[in-house]
């Protein structure tokens, strides 16, 4: 069951329920999923047991990890000095943990932006397997003085493919001294990292922080929603 998604899983249970054949299911489900198939079947013709009661589990398998998968689990993230009843998980980790998830979709914003090699590498890879990396950046200019250096998007400059954005349309009526405060990462939307440390070394490694770190849920996909709403927009732009 492994190798099938949740969708091809409750193809097959439909196709055991109507008395699908081994190779009517090899030759119509997920190509690649053939040996798992034969020994589904083998499995079912040596235990005796019936395809409709193939199909049941199978629905009821489909029913829990899908369960398990939406389930709402929350936990904070510390980094600095640790006590003895909050276990401290270094920001670092979390960010790069985050990022690992993401098959689809990653979409990031942080104020400040360094170079930091562990990001880095982890923003290649997932670009590398196929993930649209999105990351929101403020600029120089936008900080009205209080960014110096480079500017936060040559941070990424060593990441071919990922897309960055800016906080661009800013109404001078009511954003004149406003900043792209936001430090968010939400992986295929269903993990959502929040807190207060930005993409720089010293901020996941060095300083004291603090962070949400929600899976499953609304959260992360309104968060999602919203940034890429505002994508559309034209709020935030392509640098």
């Amino acid at each position: 069951m492994a190798v099938l998604g949740p969708s091809q899983a409750k193809d097959l249970a439909g196709l055991l329920a109507r008395g699908g054949s081994r190779e009517r299911a090899q030759s119509e489900l997920t190509p690649g999923a053939e040996t798992a198939l034969g020994r589904l079947y083998d499995a079912m013709d040596e235990e005796s047991v019936p395809l409709a009661e193939a199909a049941a589990y199978i629905r009821g398998y489909v029913a829990a990890w899908l369960h398990h998968r939406d389930s709402v689990r929350v936990r904070t993230v510390w980094t600095g000095p640790s006590t003895p009843g909050v276990p401290v998980r270094a920001t670092a980790q979390v960010l790069v943990d985050v990022i690992g998830e993401a098959r689809q979709e990653l979409l990031a914003m942080t104020y400040a932006a360094r170079p930091y090699p562990a990001l880095a590498r982890a923003l290649t890879v997932a670009v590398e397997r196929g993930v649209a990396v999105h990351i929101v950046v403020e600029t120089l200019a936008g900080a009205g003085g209080l960014l110096h250096g480079q500017e936060p998007a040559a941070a990424f400059a060593s990441v071919p493919g990922v897309k960055l954005w800016h906080w661009a349309a800013r109404d001078p009526a009511h954003h004149a001294r406003s900043r792209q405060h936001a430090k968010v990462a939400v992986a295929d939307r269903r993990t959502l990292f929040l807190g207060s440390a930005n993409l720089t070394e010293s901020a996941a490694r060095r300083n004291m922080e603090a962070g949400v770190l929600v899976s499953g849920g609304e959260a992360p996909k309104r968060a999602a929603e919203h940034i890429v709403e505002l994508q559309r927009m034209g709020v935030l732009r392509p640098l």
